[in-house]
Formats: structure tokens, sequence, C-alpha cells
């Protein structure tokens, strides 16, 4: 049989016993929640955009965009005094739910109406139909099909900066 010189073999071996270190250390789930928020946020100001605001006549005492403002606010109340704050902050502030290996966060909208919005409903009197705008049903869509692309940037920028130190 013949000789083989290994140079730098030793080296190796200590290199990838510090890399598994490093991975023993990494805090997967700790990962994983500030990603559900990231997206949560991207959803929010997705669904935010998209929302109609109504438009009433000067002296009526109406406000428009209690449903807008509805997306980061906790009851009715909060969305119709205009008290709210924005996606991103509000988005940090979601709890993040593990079933599983599934992590879920629950967006809600507390203002009454906003389902009909959304889906269409009947006109007063029952005769017509008014088509929904689905604006959460879309930014969905939307999210979902963007989302395998930030997860795998997001988590190659995890990655490198565990393998770099």
């Amino acid at each position: 049989m013949g000789k083989t010189k290994i140079e730098g073999f030793g080296k190796l071996i200590k290199q990838m016993e510090a890399q598994t270190k490093r991975l023993e250390k990494l805090d997967i789930d700790q990962f994983c929640e500030a990603m559900s928020k990231e997206l949560a946020a991207r959803l929010l100001a997705m669904v935010i955009k998209r929302t109609p605001v109504g438009r009433y006549p000067r002296g009526s005492g109406k406000k428009g965009g209690t449903m807008r403002r509805g997306w980061t606010a906790k009851t009715e109340e909060e969305a119709r005094s205009g008290s709210t704050t924005d996606a991103e902050s509000f988005a940090e502030s979601l709890v993040v739910e593990k079933r599983g290996k599934e992590y879920v966060i629950t967006i809600t909208n507390p203002v009454s109406y906003t389902l009909f919005r959304e889906f269409g409903h009947r006109t007063r009197g029952g005769k017509g139909w008014v088509k929904g705008s689905f604006m959460l049903t879309i930014s969905e869509k939307e999210l979902q099909e963007q989302a395998p692309q930030l997860i795998e940037a997001k988590l190659q920028t995890f990655l490198a900066e565990v393998f770099s130190g």
C-alpha cells in the first residue's frame, strides 16, 4: 500500500469541533420566532396598504380609516380613536405560538365589519351584493410566494454569522 501525507488534518478537526460547539449553542426557536414576526410585519404592511378607507362628507362627523387602523389595534375603540402603532412595532408585540413544528402568529382586525369588507356582503334590503376587497386573502397569497426566498436569505445570513465567528 502507498503512503498518504495529510497536512493540516489536526487543524481541520479543531475547526470542525469549534463549529460543532457553535451549532450546539444555536437557538433555532429564537430564529424561527424572529422570522415569524418579520413575516407578520410584512403581511401587516401589505394588508394595511390594501385596506380601503371610507370617504365621508365634511361635517358628517365620520372619520375614514378605522378598518385600516384596526390591523394594528387591540380593540375596535382603539382603531376608531386612531391610537395605533406601526406594523413592524405591532408585529414585534405579537405572541408566537409553537404548535408541533409550526410557529403560528394570529393576526386579527377587531373592527366589526372587516369580515364583510374582506369577503363581500349583501346590500341593505338584500337585493344586491357588494364585492369583497380580499385585502387579507391577496396579501397572504403574495407573502406565501415571497416567504421561501425571504426565509432562505435570513437563514443564510444567520448561518454565516454562526460559522464566521
